[in-house]
């Protein structure tokens, strides 16, 4: 797994929780690399999993709501890293597109053996949901949520957000449903 996504991750705990708790999360899980992360290295994904468990432990937050902060948190960090994609993209819904169909291929032009979520899509009639389907090797859907409300937060694009998560042998997959929030709506995500 890219180093991106440990350094990115560190940086959150320790917005979030401080530099002790960055120190404690690291010595009880012990990572093999010596959490020595840089953000173009590449590391065993088993890490950042015991450091969110661990994390989840000290400070009694659920892992899957500690995944979505983290995606929000990525989200914010890819926004400004890559503003004119963004820019370019002009809406949420079009730049989920983007990211299977040209981000994810980019990425793999520069790291082939890396291991990335793939999504699919589906366009939303005039009274239907806009929907992305998430299937990968790792149970990080949370992510890819908190990555879909921050692109949402960029665009301001209020959307209900309903997921529905299963696994299929080793595959973890997700629907996420996205539908606009209106006046008449209660509340803008959905779990």
């Amino acid at each position: 797994m890219r180093g991106l996504v440990f350094t990115e991750f560190l940086e959150m705990v320790e917005s979030a929780f401080g530099d002790d708790m960055v120190d404690t999360i690291i010595d009880v899980t012990q990572p093999a690399s010596g959490a020595a992360y840089t953000s173009v290295g590449s590391y065993d994904y088993s890490e950042l999993e015991n450091m969110i468990a661990e994390l989840s432990v000290q400070t009694d937050i659920s892992i899957a709501e500690l995944l979505e902060r983290f995606g929000r948190h990525l989200g914010a960090v890819f926004s400004e890293r890559y503003a004119r994609f963004f820019i370019q993209a002009g809406s949420a819904l079009c730049l989920f597109q983007q990211v299977g169909r040209h981000v994810h291929r980019e990425v793999k032009k520069l790291y082939p053996d890396e291991e990335l979520p793939e999504f699919s899509y589906e366009n939303a009639a005039a009274d239907m949901p806009f929907k992305i389907h998430y299937r990968s090797d790792r149970n990080l859907h949370m992510v890819a949520s908190g990555l879909i409300q921050a692109a949402f937060d960029y665009y301001s694009e209020p959307h209900h957000i309903k997921t529905s998560a299963w696994q299929e042998q080793h595959k973890y997959c997700c629907t996420f449903e996205l539908t606009p929030f209106t006046k008449e709506s209660k509340q803008p995500h959905v779990r």
